[in-house]
Protein backbone atom coordinates (compact mmCIF):
# COMPACT_ATOMS: atom_id res chain seq x y z
CA UNK A 1 0.00 0.00 0.00
CA UNK A 2 1.00 3.67 -0.87
CA UNK A 3 1.82 6.16 1.60
CA UNK A 4 0.38 8.98 0.67
CA UNK A 5 -3.17 9.82 2.02
CA UNK A 6 -6.24 9.91 -0.64
CA UNK A 7 -9.64 11.53 -0.38
CA UNK A 8 -12.46 9.16 -0.05
CA UNK A 9 -13.72 8.95 -3.62
CA UNK A 10 -10.00 7.42 -4.42
CA UNK A 11 -9.49 5.58 -1.68
CA UNK A 12 -8.59 2.64 -3.79
CA UNK A 13 -5.50 4.47 -5.12
CA UNK A 14 -3.72 4.11 -1.80
CA UNK A 15 -2.44 0.34 -3.10
CA UNK A 16 0.42 0.10 -5.38
CA UNK A 17 -1.18 -2.33 -7.21
CA UNK A 18 -3.86 -0.80 -8.42
CA UNK A 19 -2.41 2.39 -9.48
CA UNK A 20 -0.46 0.47 -11.59
CA UNK A 21 -3.87 -0.96 -12.55
CA UNK A 22 -5.39 1.59 -13.43
CA UNK A 23 -2.95 3.77 -14.68
CA UNK A 24 -1.91 1.21 -17.52
CA UNK A 25 -5.72 0.63 -18.54
CA UNK A 26 -6.62 4.37 -19.08
CA UNK A 27 -4.09 4.84 -21.80
CA UNK A 28 -5.31 1.27 -23.10
CA UNK A 29 -9.13 2.19 -22.76
CA UNK A 30 -8.49 5.35 -24.61
CA UNK A 31 -7.31 3.09 -27.99
CA UNK A 32 -10.00 0.94 -27.51
CA UNK A 33 -12.57 3.82 -27.65
CA UNK A 34 -10.65 5.08 -30.61
CA UNK A 35 -10.95 1.71 -31.82
CA UNK A 36 -14.91 0.77 -31.80
CA UNK A 37 -15.83 4.03 -32.67
CA UNK A 38 -13.57 3.97 -36.28
CA UNK A 39 -14.64 0.16 -36.35
CA UNK A 40 -18.18 1.45 -36.78
CA UNK A 41 -17.30 4.09 -38.69
CA UNK A 42 -15.19 2.10 -41.36
CA UNK A 43 -17.93 -1.09 -41.84
CA UNK A 44 -20.90 2.19 -42.25
CA UNK A 45 -18.75 3.30 -44.66
CA UNK A 46 -17.73 0.16 -46.68
CA UNK A 47 -21.04 -0.69 -46.87
CA UNK A 48 -23.65 1.81 -45.65
CA UNK A 49 -25.57 -1.04 -43.84
CA UNK A 50 -27.24 -0.40 -40.42
CA UNK A 51 -27.76 -4.29 -40.70
CA UNK A 52 -24.23 -5.21 -40.96
CA UNK A 53 -23.11 -2.58 -38.32
CA UNK A 54 -25.41 -4.52 -35.75
CA UNK A 55 -24.14 -7.82 -37.01
CA UNK A 56 -20.74 -6.81 -36.35
CA UNK A 57 -21.53 -5.65 -32.79
CA UNK A 58 -23.15 -8.76 -32.30
CA UNK A 59 -19.98 -11.15 -33.71
CA UNK A 60 -17.85 -9.12 -31.72
CA UNK A 61 -19.55 -9.56 -28.21
CA UNK A 62 -21.45 -12.96 -28.77
CA UNK A 63 -18.47 -14.88 -28.09
CA UNK A 64 -18.58 -13.36 -24.89
CA UNK A 65 -21.88 -15.12 -24.31
CA UNK A 66 -20.60 -18.49 -25.09
CA UNK A 67 -16.81 -18.31 -23.57
CA UNK A 68 -17.84 -16.69 -20.75
CA UNK A 69 -17.94 -19.78 -18.47
CA UNK A 70 -14.80 -20.60 -19.20
CA UNK A 71 -13.35 -17.51 -18.68
CA UNK A 72 -14.62 -17.94 -15.28
CA UNK A 73 -13.04 -21.45 -14.63
CA UNK A 74 -9.92 -19.65 -15.59
CA UNK A 75 -10.55 -16.42 -13.13
CA UNK A 76 -10.79 -19.02 -10.37
CA UNK A 77 -8.46 -21.83 -10.92
CA UNK A 78 -5.27 -19.78 -12.18
CA UNK A 79 -2.98 -16.45 -11.51
CA UNK A 80 -5.03 -13.85 -12.79
CA UNK A 81 -2.59 -11.42 -13.47
CA UNK A 82 -0.98 -13.42 -15.71
CA UNK A 83 -4.10 -14.53 -17.19
CA UNK A 84 -4.45 -10.79 -18.12
CA UNK A 85 -0.96 -10.29 -19.69
CA UNK A 86 -1.83 -13.00 -21.85
CA UNK A 87 -5.35 -11.70 -22.97
CA UNK A 88 -4.27 -8.03 -23.39
CA UNK A 89 -1.44 -8.89 -25.43
CA UNK A 90 -3.63 -11.14 -27.75
CA UNK A 91 -5.82 -7.92 -27.75
CA UNK A 92 -2.93 -5.62 -29.09
CA UNK A 93 -2.38 -8.63 -31.88
CA UNK A 94 -5.36 -8.12 -32.78
CA UNK A 95 -5.89 -4.84 -33.62
CA UNK A 96 -2.21 -4.18 -35.30
CA UNK A 97 -3.65 -6.78 -37.84
CA UNK A 98 -6.81 -4.82 -38.25
CA UNK A 99 -4.39 -1.34 -38.62
CA UNK A 100 -2.30 -3.13 -41.24
CA UNK A 101 -5.01 -4.60 -43.24
CA UNK A 102 -6.65 -0.99 -43.19
CA UNK A 103 -3.45 0.98 -43.75
CA UNK A 104 -2.48 -1.22 -46.71
CA UNK A 105 -6.40 -0.55 -48.37
CA UNK A 106 -6.90 -4.60 -48.04
CA UNK A 107 -9.29 -4.91 -45.62
CA UNK A 108 -12.53 -6.25 -46.51
CA UNK A 109 -16.13 -6.74 -44.61
CA UNK A 110 -15.30 -10.59 -43.23
CA UNK A 111 -11.70 -9.26 -42.04
CA UNK A 112 -13.92 -6.89 -39.21
CA UNK A 113 -15.91 -10.01 -38.74
CA UNK A 114 -13.31 -12.46 -38.38
CA UNK A 115 -11.27 -10.43 -35.92
CA UNK A 116 -14.30 -9.20 -34.05
CA UNK A 117 -15.28 -12.67 -33.26
CA UNK A 118 -11.57 -13.21 -32.05
CA UNK A 119 -11.61 -10.44 -29.87
CA UNK A 120 -14.70 -11.52 -27.79
CA UNK A 121 -13.75 -14.50 -27.62
CA UNK A 122 -10.52 -12.78 -26.10
CA UNK A 123 -12.45 -10.31 -23.72
CA UNK A 124 -14.56 -13.49 -22.82
CA UNK A 125 -11.49 -14.83 -20.52
CA UNK A 126 -10.15 -11.19 -19.86
CA UNK A 127 -13.35 -9.86 -18.75
CA UNK A 128 -14.51 -11.97 -15.76
CA UNK A 129 -10.90 -12.26 -14.93
CA UNK A 130 -10.06 -8.55 -14.49
CA UNK A 131 -13.37 -8.05 -12.24
CA UNK A 132 -12.49 -10.73 -10.06
CA UNK A 133 -9.06 -8.99 -10.08
CA UNK A 134 -9.77 -6.40 -8.53
CA UNK A 135 -10.32 -7.87 -5.28
CA UNK A 136 -7.04 -9.75 -5.20
CA UNK A 137 -6.00 -5.61 -5.84
CA UNK A 138 -7.61 -3.93 -2.72
CA UNK A 139 -9.52 -6.88 -0.69
CA UNK A 140 -13.24 -6.76 0.18
CA UNK A 141 -13.58 -2.87 2.06
CA UNK A 142 -12.08 -0.85 -0.87
CA UNK A 143 -13.96 -3.32 -3.30
CA UNK A 144 -16.81 -0.58 -4.33
CA UNK A 145 -14.68 1.92 -4.44
CA UNK A 146 -12.19 -0.01 -7.24
CA UNK A 147 -15.39 -0.66 -9.55
CA UNK A 148 -16.25 2.54 -9.47
CA UNK A 149 -12.82 3.85 -10.24
CA UNK A 150 -12.01 1.20 -12.41
CA UNK A 151 -15.75 2.58 -14.14
CA UNK A 152 -14.32 6.49 -13.96
CA UNK A 153 -11.65 5.13 -16.03
CA UNK A 154 -12.71 3.66 -18.73
CA UNK A 155 -15.80 6.47 -19.05
CA UNK A 156 -12.67 9.26 -19.09
CA UNK A 157 -11.62 7.26 -22.04
CA UNK A 158 -14.71 7.33 -23.33
CA UNK A 159 -15.04 11.14 -23.50
CA UNK A 160 -11.24 10.80 -24.61
CA UNK A 161 -11.12 7.87 -27.46
CA UNK A 162 -14.37 9.24 -29.59
CA UNK A 163 -13.59 12.25 -30.00
CA UNK A 164 -9.76 11.71 -30.69
CA UNK A 165 -11.21 8.78 -33.31
CA UNK A 166 -13.53 11.40 -34.46
CA UNK A 167 -10.82 13.58 -35.78
CA UNK A 168 -8.75 11.51 -36.48
CA UNK A 169 -11.10 9.40 -39.11
CA UNK A 170 -11.75 12.95 -40.77
CA UNK A 171 -8.68 13.29 -41.63
CA UNK A 172 -6.73 10.61 -41.55
CA UNK A 173 -8.49 7.62 -41.97
CA UNK A 174 -9.36 4.64 -39.31
CA UNK A 175 -6.19 2.51 -39.43
CA UNK A 176 -4.30 5.29 -37.55
CA UNK A 177 -6.83 4.57 -34.95
CA UNK A 178 -6.64 0.57 -34.67
CA UNK A 179 -2.88 1.15 -35.02
CA UNK A 180 -2.85 3.45 -31.55
CA UNK A 181 -4.87 0.88 -29.98
CA UNK A 182 -2.56 -1.71 -30.68
CA UNK A 183 0.55 0.52 -29.25
CA UNK A 184 -1.29 1.50 -26.23
CA UNK A 185 -1.69 -2.01 -24.68
CA UNK A 186 1.85 -1.79 -24.04
CA UNK A 187 0.95 0.41 -21.00
CA UNK A 188 -1.29 -2.16 -19.02
CA UNK A 189 0.91 -5.09 -19.97
CA UNK A 190 3.66 -2.86 -17.99
CA UNK A 191 1.95 -2.12 -15.35
CA UNK A 192 0.73 -5.40 -14.90
CA UNK A 193 4.25 -6.89 -15.25
CA UNK A 194 5.66 -4.28 -12.36
CA UNK A 195 3.04 -5.65 -9.70
CA UNK A 196 3.70 -7.50 -6.71
CA UNK A 197 0.71 -9.90 -5.52
CA UNK A 198 0.50 -12.23 -3.14
CA UNK A 199 -0.56 -15.48 -3.92
CA UNK A 200 -4.11 -15.93 -3.83
CA UNK A 201 -6.27 -18.97 -2.84
CA UNK A 202 -8.13 -20.75 -5.95
CA UNK A 203 -10.44 -23.49 -6.43
CA UNK A 204 -9.28 -26.95 -6.47
CA UNK A 205 -8.50 -27.87 -10.04
CA UNK A 206 -10.43 -31.46 -8.80
CA UNK A 207 -13.47 -32.62 -11.05
CA UNK A 208 -14.76 -31.52 -14.67
CA UNK A 209 -15.49 -27.75 -16.18
CA UNK A 210 -18.71 -28.70 -16.59
CA UNK A 211 -19.33 -29.54 -12.75
CA UNK A 212 -17.29 -25.77 -11.62
CA UNK A 213 -20.00 -24.21 -14.54
CA UNK A 214 -22.57 -25.49 -12.85
CA UNK A 215 -21.43 -24.30 -9.25
CA UNK A 216 -21.40 -21.19 -10.23
CA UNK A 217 -24.89 -20.89 -11.90
CA UNK A 218 -26.75 -23.07 -9.09
CA UNK A 219 -25.18 -20.41 -6.91
CA UNK A 220 -26.67 -17.37 -8.86
CA UNK A 221 -30.25 -19.25 -9.01
CA UNK A 222 -30.36 -20.35 -6.04
CA UNK A 223 -30.49 -16.42 -4.36
CA UNK A 224 -32.70 -14.45 -5.51
CA UNK A 225 -31.09 -10.85 -5.44
CA UNK A 226 -28.05 -12.07 -7.61
CA UNK A 227 -30.58 -13.63 -10.17
CA UNK A 228 -32.68 -10.69 -9.68
CA UNK A 229 -29.50 -8.25 -10.59
CA UNK A 230 -29.14 -10.23 -13.72
CA UNK A 231 -32.29 -10.23 -15.56
CA UNK A 232 -32.69 -6.79 -14.72
CA UNK A 233 -29.17 -6.07 -16.29
CA UNK A 234 -29.60 -8.47 -19.31
CA UNK A 235 -33.01 -6.39 -20.20
CA UNK A 236 -31.46 -2.79 -20.27
CA UNK A 237 -28.50 -4.77 -22.33
CA UNK A 238 -30.41 -6.48 -24.76
CA UNK A 239 -33.27 -3.48 -25.55
CA UNK A 240 -31.55 -0.46 -24.28
CA UNK A 241 -27.33 -0.20 -24.63
CA UNK A 242 -27.59 -1.14 -28.70
CA UNK A 243 -28.50 2.58 -28.87
CA UNK A 244 -24.72 2.71 -29.51
CA UNK A 245 -24.14 0.52 -32.20
CA UNK A 246 -27.18 2.82 -34.38
CA UNK A 247 -25.03 6.04 -33.21
CA UNK A 248 -23.27 6.47 -36.87
CA UNK A 249 -26.80 6.27 -38.25
CA UNK A 250 -27.99 9.01 -35.82
CA UNK A 251 -24.37 11.33 -36.45
CA UNK A 252 -24.86 11.25 -40.34
CA UNK A 253 -28.69 10.68 -41.50
CA UNK A 254 -30.83 11.99 -37.89
CA UNK A 255 -28.29 14.74 -36.74
CA UNK A 256 -25.80 15.14 -39.56
CA UNK A 257 -22.89 15.01 -37.65
CA UNK A 258 -20.63 13.36 -40.06
CA UNK A 259 -17.64 11.42 -37.71
CA UNK A 260 -16.95 14.62 -35.60
CA UNK A 261 -20.17 14.49 -34.60
CA UNK A 262 -20.12 10.74 -33.89
CA UNK A 263 -17.32 11.48 -31.88
CA UNK A 264 -19.35 14.54 -29.95
CA UNK A 265 -22.29 12.13 -29.39
CA UNK A 266 -20.66 8.97 -28.10
CA UNK A 267 -18.34 11.75 -25.69
CA UNK A 268 -20.80 13.05 -24.47
CA UNK A 269 -22.37 9.29 -23.05
CA UNK A 270 -18.77 8.96 -21.91
CA UNK A 271 -18.86 12.17 -19.47
CA UNK A 272 -21.95 11.27 -18.45
CA UNK A 273 -21.00 7.99 -17.46
CA UNK A 274 -17.63 9.16 -15.42
CA UNK A 275 -19.95 11.49 -13.54
CA UNK A 276 -21.65 8.47 -12.45
CA UNK A 277 -18.99 6.44 -11.63
CA UNK A 278 -17.17 9.62 -9.71
CA UNK A 279 -20.77 9.20 -7.74
CA UNK A 280 -20.59 6.13 -7.13
CA UNK A 281 -16.86 5.75 -5.89
CA UNK A 282 -17.78 8.49 -3.20
CA UNK A 283 -20.00 6.30 -1.60
CA UNK A 284 -19.00 4.80 1.33
CA UNK A 285 -20.82 1.71 1.71
CA UNK A 286 -23.75 -0.32 -0.21
CA UNK A 287 -26.58 0.65 1.48
CA UNK A 288 -29.65 1.56 -1.01
CA UNK A 289 -27.96 0.73 -3.92
CA UNK A 290 -30.73 -1.52 -4.92
CA UNK A 291 -33.08 1.95 -5.03
CA UNK A 292 -30.43 3.20 -7.36
CA UNK A 293 -30.45 0.62 -9.45
CA UNK A 294 -34.13 0.76 -9.90
CA UNK A 295 -33.92 4.07 -10.33
CA UNK A 296 -31.00 4.14 -12.78
CA UNK A 297 -32.24 1.84 -15.29
CA UNK A 298 -36.11 3.39 -15.49
CA UNK A 299 -34.06 6.70 -15.82
CA UNK A 300 -31.88 5.27 -18.17
CA UNK A 301 -35.08 4.15 -20.39
CA UNK A 302 -36.67 7.21 -20.33
CA UNK A 303 -33.83 9.33 -21.88
CA UNK A 304 -33.46 7.03 -24.31
CA UNK A 305 -37.30 7.88 -25.51
CA UNK A 306 -36.12 11.49 -25.31
CA UNK A 307 -33.04 10.83 -27.76
CA UNK A 308 -35.09 8.98 -30.29
CA UNK A 309 -37.40 12.26 -30.44
CA UNK A 310 -34.31 14.36 -30.18
CA UNK A 311 -33.94 16.25 -34.07
CA UNK A 312 -30.95 18.53 -32.36
CA UNK A 313 -27.41 17.52 -31.85
CA UNK A 314 -27.17 20.27 -29.46
CA UNK A 315 -29.79 18.43 -27.67
CA UNK A 316 -29.34 15.14 -28.32
CA UNK A 317 -25.38 15.91 -26.97
CA UNK A 318 -27.72 17.36 -23.52
CA UNK A 319 -29.67 14.07 -23.60
CA UNK A 320 -26.54 11.23 -24.05
CA UNK A 321 -24.90 13.16 -20.46
CA UNK A 322 -28.04 11.67 -18.93
CA UNK A 323 -27.87 8.20 -20.52
CA UNK A 324 -24.21 7.65 -19.78
CA UNK A 325 -24.83 8.93 -16.33
CA UNK A 326 -27.83 6.73 -15.42
CA UNK A 327 -25.95 3.33 -17.48
CA UNK A 328 -23.31 3.91 -15.82
CA UNK A 329 -25.21 4.03 -11.81
CA UNK A 330 -27.36 0.65 -13.67
CA UNK A 331 -24.03 -1.13 -14.46
CA UNK A 332 -21.91 0.08 -11.65
CA UNK A 333 -24.45 -0.82 -8.85
CA UNK A 334 -25.16 -4.13 -9.97
CA UNK A 335 -21.56 -5.15 -10.13
CA UNK A 336 -20.84 -3.76 -6.52
CA UNK A 337 -23.93 -5.93 -5.13
CA UNK A 338 -23.09 -8.91 -7.23
CA UNK A 339 -19.49 -8.85 -6.04
CA UNK A 340 -20.52 -8.28 -2.36
CA UNK A 341 -22.62 -10.94 -2.11
CA UNK A 342 -20.64 -13.72 -3.95
CA UNK A 343 -17.76 -15.72 -2.21
CA UNK A 344 -14.41 -15.54 -3.27
CA UNK A 345 -13.98 -19.09 -4.10
CA UNK A 346 -16.76 -18.24 -6.92
CA UNK A 347 -16.35 -15.04 -7.90
CA UNK A 348 -14.57 -15.46 -11.02
CA UNK A 349 -17.53 -17.68 -12.21
CA UNK A 350 -20.14 -15.11 -11.02
CA UNK A 351 -18.66 -12.08 -12.72
CA UNK A 352 -18.39 -14.56 -15.74
CA UNK A 353 -22.31 -15.10 -15.84
CA UNK A 354 -22.37 -11.19 -15.26
CA UNK A 355 -20.29 -10.96 -18.31
CA UNK A 356 -22.27 -12.72 -19.74
CA UNK A 357 -25.40 -10.91 -18.84
CA UNK A 358 -24.06 -7.11 -19.45
CA UNK A 359 -21.66 -7.50 -22.24
CA UNK A 360 -22.77 -11.49 -23.89
CA UNK A 361 -26.61 -10.32 -24.17
CA UNK A 362 -25.60 -7.02 -25.92
CA UNK A 363 -24.94 -8.52 -29.38
CA UNK A 364 -28.47 -10.43 -29.32
CA UNK A 365 -29.55 -6.27 -29.09
CA UNK A 366 -27.04 -5.28 -31.59
CA UNK A 367 -28.28 -7.58 -34.03
CA UNK A 368 -32.21 -7.31 -33.53
CA UNK A 369 -31.37 -3.44 -33.50
CA UNK A 370 -29.67 -3.12 -36.41
CA UNK A 371 -32.59 -5.39 -38.19
CA UNK A 372 -35.31 -3.35 -36.47
CA UNK A 373 -33.53 -0.29 -37.47
CA UNK A 374 -33.69 -1.48 -41.37
CA UNK A 375 -37.06 -1.51 -40.72
CA UNK A 376 -38.67 1.40 -38.74
CA UNK A 377 -35.76 3.63 -38.74
CA UNK A 378 -32.93 3.93 -36.01
CA UNK A 379 -35.21 6.27 -34.09
CA UNK A 380 -38.16 4.33 -33.60
CA UNK A 381 -35.99 1.43 -32.60
CA UNK A 382 -34.16 3.29 -29.63
CA UNK A 383 -37.28 4.51 -28.16
CA UNK A 384 -38.76 1.13 -28.07
CA UNK A 385 -35.53 -0.27 -26.36
CA UNK A 386 -36.04 2.65 -24.06
CA UNK A 387 -39.89 1.74 -23.02
CA UNK A 388 -39.08 -1.66 -22.46
CA UNK A 389 -36.07 -0.70 -19.96
CA UNK A 390 -38.91 1.21 -18.44
CA UNK A 391 -40.90 -1.70 -18.07
CA UNK A 392 -38.30 -3.61 -16.63
CA UNK A 393 -37.24 -1.59 -14.01
CA UNK A 394 -40.24 -1.01 -12.48
CA UNK A 395 -41.12 -5.27 -12.59
CA UNK A 396 -37.64 -5.07 -10.66
CA UNK A 397 -38.94 -2.24 -8.02
CA UNK A 398 -42.12 -4.33 -7.03
CA UNK A 399 -39.67 -7.64 -6.59
CA UNK A 400 -37.02 -5.35 -4.37
CA UNK A 401 -38.87 -5.66 -0.91
CA UNK A 402 -38.62 -9.40 -1.04
CA UNK A 403 -35.21 -9.14 -1.68
CA UNK A 404 -33.67 -7.00 0.83
CA UNK A 405 -33.38 -9.49 3.63
CA UNK A 406 -31.71 -12.21 1.39
CA UNK A 407 -29.34 -9.83 0.19
CA UNK A 408 -28.12 -8.71 3.77
CA UNK A 409 -27.78 -12.07 4.88
CA UNK A 410 -25.29 -13.20 1.60
CA UNK A 411 -23.04 -9.71 2.12
CA UNK A 412 -22.89 -10.25 5.94
CA UNK A 413 -22.10 -14.12 4.85
CA UNK A 414 -19.14 -12.80 2.62
CA UNK A 415 -18.09 -10.23 5.31
CA UNK A 416 -17.65 -13.11 8.05
CA UNK A 417 -15.63 -15.33 5.49
CA UNK A 418 -13.45 -12.58 4.91
CA UNK A 419 -12.68 -11.98 8.72
CA UNK A 420 -14.68 -8.67 8.38
CA UNK A 421 -15.09 -7.38 11.93
CA UNK A 422 -17.79 -5.16 11.16
CA UNK A 423 -19.63 -8.58 10.13
CA UNK A 424 -19.81 -9.23 13.62
CA UNK A 425 -22.37 -6.18 14.48
CA UNK A 426 -25.86 -7.50 14.93
CA UNK A 427 -27.79 -7.63 11.84
CA UNK A 428 -24.29 -7.50 9.57
CA UNK A 429 -23.50 -3.43 10.88
CA UNK A 430 -24.77 -0.68 9.54
CA UNK A 431 -23.07 -1.30 5.79
CA UNK A 432 -25.71 -3.63 5.00
CA UNK A 433 -29.03 -2.79 6.86
CA UNK A 434 -30.01 -0.89 3.67
CA UNK A 435 -28.08 -2.60 1.00
CA UNK A 436 -31.10 -3.26 -1.44
CA UNK A 437 -33.62 -0.74 -0.81
CA UNK A 438 -32.52 1.84 1.54
CA UNK A 439 -35.28 0.84 4.03
CA UNK A 440 -33.68 -0.09 7.92
CA UNK A 441 -34.92 -3.71 8.55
Amino acid sequence: MSAIPFPATFRALRYRNFQLFLGGQLISVIGTWMQSIAQSWLVYRLTGSTVLLGLVGFTGQFPVFLVSPIGGIVADRYDRRRVVIVTQTASMALALVLALLTLTGWVRIWHIFALATLLGAVNAIDVPTRQAFLMDMVGRADLMNAIALNSSMFNGARIVGPAVAGILVASIGEGWCFFTNGISYLAVIAGLIMMRIPPQRRAARGGSALAHVTEGFRFIIGHAPIHALLILLGAVSVTGMPFSVLMPVFADKVLHGGPRGLGLLMGASGAGALAGALLLAARQSVRGLGRWVVVSAGGFGAALILFALSRSIHLSVAILVIVGFAMMIEIGATNTLIQSMSPDRLRGRVMAVYSMTMLGMAPVGALLAGIVAGRIGAPATVGAGGAICLVAAAAFSRRLPALREEGRRLIHAQQLAMGDPAAGLAGGGPAVEETLDGERS
